[in-house]
């Protein structure tokens, strides 16, 4: 793979001063800053183990205008940060900041500046888009840790769920076939255990890995499957439907989850593509991040 240049000379005039723990750094720079392409450089060393690929990295950050300086938001408000994998997948879609990140020490502070782009006209085909600034983040490396290999499929206790609900079966191939036959439209978020992993119970603020059906509760057509891609969905829990953020968190690691998530805890009446109304999920966890 080619790895595209630094650009650190770019950010020479960002300097960053630590703030303590849990607190925004102070950061300077030159404006505007003079940004053409994709940069990116460790500002400041860190004290901690250098970053392993494969593992899991804690950020915290701050961004800015780098044009007028006016800060656009940070996360330290947020104790648990944001976490990346510095795995293979995220090398081939960020090759330049996986080569930065992975070697540098933990408590480092790395800035990372994109470039501008200028203002497009409208036209019949397509609207018109606005100008939009160069932006300059700086991250704080606080932690970095193994990733535990996600399970093959659910493990563990295998739970008989009350009468009135959907009902699952496993089709030829493992994958779990989700029927809503007469259950009634729900009125509020049911999370019932299929099977109860022995594994970690997963917060609000952990990456899931996860293999999952959906369908439409009325119809009962299938408008999502990580089965069909044939790749586990890894994503923060905090950034999905309210459904799954509330029925998810607590469940263990190996557990297989029958969610029936009310349309005010998923897409509404209007939807996303296919996903329309009430919704019904059979997800499997295999792994946190």
């Amino acid at each position: 793979m080619s790895i595209p240049p630094a650009n650190a000379e770019a950010l020479s005039s960002v300097k960053v001063e630590d703030q303590g723990k849990g607190k925004a750094p102070a950061v300077t720079f030159d404006k505007p800053l003079a940004i053409t392409a994709e940069s990116v450089k460790v500002v400041t060393e860190g004290k901690g183990e250098p970053v392993k690929a494969g593992q899991s990295v804690t950020l915290q950050a701050i961004g800015f205008n780098a044009e007028d300086g006016k800060t656009n938001g940070n996360s330290y408000s947020d104790p648990a940060g944001e976490k990346l994998v510095f795995d293979d997948a995220f090398k081939s879609t960020n090759p330049l900041v996986y080569t930065t990140f992975v070697g540098a020490k933990v408590g480092s502070f790395v800035a990372y500046a994109f470039p501008g782009t200028a203002a497009v006209e409208g036209s019949t085909a397509a609207p018109a888009q606005p100008a939009q600034p160069t932006v300059l983040t700086v991250f704080q490396i606080e932690s970095a840790a193994d990733v535990a290999k996600p399970l093959a499929k659910p493990e563990g206790e295998t739970v008989t769920p009350p009468a009135g609900l959907p009902t699952v079966k496993d089709s030829d191939k493992g994958v779990p076939v989700i029927t809503v036959g007469d259950a009634k439209a729900p009125t509020e978020l049911i999370a019932q255990d299929l099977v109860t992993g022995k594994g970690p119970a997963v917060k609000a603020t952990d990456t899931v890995v996860v293999n999952y059906v959906g369908v439409n509760f009325v119809g009962g057509e299938i408008f999502d499957s990580s089965f069909d891609r044939g790749t586990p969905f890894t994503t923060p829990l905090n950034r999905v439907i309210e459904g799954w953020t509330t029925g998810l968190t607590g469940k263990t690691v190996g557990s297989r989850v029958l969610l029936v998530v009310p349309k005010a805890m998923a897409y509404g009446d209007g939807g996303q593509g296919k996903a329309k109304g009430d919704l019904v999920f059979v997800v499997d966890i295999l792994g946190v991040q």
